[in-house]
């Protein structure tokens, strides 16, 4: 046996030195894709996550939405061109509501690692969360959704190029906190549904 292996050992040695490192409590855990972080905390703020297809499985579930909280006939607020066929196709209200049951709106991004909408005044002119109705239905699509705000903010910057909206905010929160929690201090929760549309 050579000094060499002596000293330092054989490459064995080694090898099973490497299998320890990856169970090594001190290893940073492994990544996970950022649909999959926004479905998991997206969830536990309290969001209602609706995932479809196509159009036609949007649709679908929106008169799903509308069946289950009994919203026909009634007042909505929407300030989207787009998203006006949904409402005309279920003979709802949109246009100088005074009580809008809920908001139908697009929205700037998806945050993964908060599982956060990011609006601007875009979708909401310049209302705050707290002067929105208290029920939102929300259309995403899949390639909306980034890790971070600060991945949200360089995408409107890129998106926009100059001409940037105002009112850049997120709501996070989509049911009231079981018990006092300082970090939802100031911020109201919103029943929220998320329909998401695969696009990738």
């Amino acid at each position: 046996m050579s000094l060499f292996k002596k000293i330092f050992g054989t490459s064995n040695d080694a090898s099973s030195e490497d299998k320890n490192q990856g169970t090594s409590p001190f290893l940073p855990e492994k990544e996970i894709p950022a649909d999959e972080m926004f479905t998991m905390n997206f969830r536990k703020n309290g969001g209602k996550f609706l995932y479809c297809d196509n159009l036609d499985e949007i649709h679908e579930q929106f008169l799903n939405i509308l069946e289950e909280n009994d919203w026909f006939e009634c007042e909505a607020l929407c300030y989207e061109p787009k998203l006006f066929g949904l409402l005309e196709e279920n003979k709802l209200v949109y246009k100088n509501t005074a009580n809008p049951k809920f908001l139908l709106s697009s929205c700037e991004n998806l945050i993964a690692d908060e599982g956060s909408i990011l609006f601007s005044s875009n979708q909401i002119k310049q209302n705050k969360p707290n002067d929105l109705p208290a029920n939102i239905i929300i259309f995403a699509t899949t390639s909306q959704i980034l890790n971070s705000k600060s991945d949200g903010l360089r995408e409107i910057k890129r998106k926009y190029d100059k001409d940037y909206p105002t009112n850049i905010t997120t709501i996070k929160y989509f049911e009231k906190a079981k018990e006092e929690d300082f970090l939802q201090y100031g911020s109201v929760a919103k029943n929220l549904y998320l329909l998401l549309l695969e696009d990738l």
